[in-house]
């Protein structure tokens, strides 16, 4: 397994067989893996949708195949040296492109560039469709080449098999009752939801009781 030695923690939970959302785009990416092919995604949608799960979960395969992949947050400091070493990569997951500072646009668009040419399949994610990312032209007309994909809004039947998810890998079982309850009183924001439940969770075991309504009620102050 082989990060190139960038220093970023992939979250072990954001696996592509938990994630729940657009079969197609799952079926677009496993081409890099079933057909050994190379693939430039292109995935878009509001915060909280699972676009970072999308690109963590595309590496972290990657790597238990022993395939050389990264994952690169725009948000942060783009790693100069990466350039050199891109003809070692088989994948690279750029994520919240529409965060790339003006100073880091043409590094970014010849590390895209480099990456094509070497074949080594692209995965980026941004929280527009290109055409409406605030950066500059070439870059927007690279992005628009790739298979793009939203990712759309979980109805509350996915938003709860997300948390049921979650919940089933601490072996705790939740009613459906108490996601509606929180559904209708807290949010639908799988993020904030998630965030809740791992709050629920911590608290559960503390006072060794059941994640109730009334319990939720009680830690959630609502």
């Amino acid at each position: 397994m082989n990060q190139l030695g960038l220093p970023i923690s992939l979250d072990s939970k954001m696996l592509l067989d938990n994630f729940v959302g657009n079969k197609e785009l799952l079926e677009f990416i496993n081409q890099f893996y079933e057909k050994k092919n190379s693939v430039e995604v292109y995935v878009y949608g509001a915060q909280g949708l699972g676009k970072t799960h999308v690109l963590q979960g595309t590496v972290l395969k990657a790597l238990s195949d022993n395939q050389n992949a990264i994952y690169i947050d725009c948000n942060d400091s783009l790693p100069e040296h990466i350039l050199d070493s891109i003809d070692q990569l088989n994948l690279i997951s750029l994520d919240n492109v529409d965060f790339i500072n003006n100073d880091n646009q043409d590094f970014f668009f010849d590390l895209y560039n480099r990456a094509r040419q070497a074949k080594v399949s692209i995965l980026v994610s941004g929280s527009n469709m290109p055409a409406d990312l605030s950066v500059m032209k070439d870059l927007k007309t690279r992005l628009s080449l790739a298979a793009v994909y939203k990712l759309e809004e979980l109805n509350d039947e996915l938003t709860m098999s997300v948390l049921n998810t979650q919940m089933s890998e601490r072996n705790i079982t939740v009613d459906s009752k108490v996601y509606e309850y929180l559904f209708k009183y807290y949010s639908r924001d799988v993020k904030i939801l998630l965030s809740a439940m791992d709050q629920l969770d911590r608290a559960s075991l503390q006072s060794k009781k059941a994640i109730s309504i009334p319990f939720v009620k009680k830690m959630l102050r609502l």
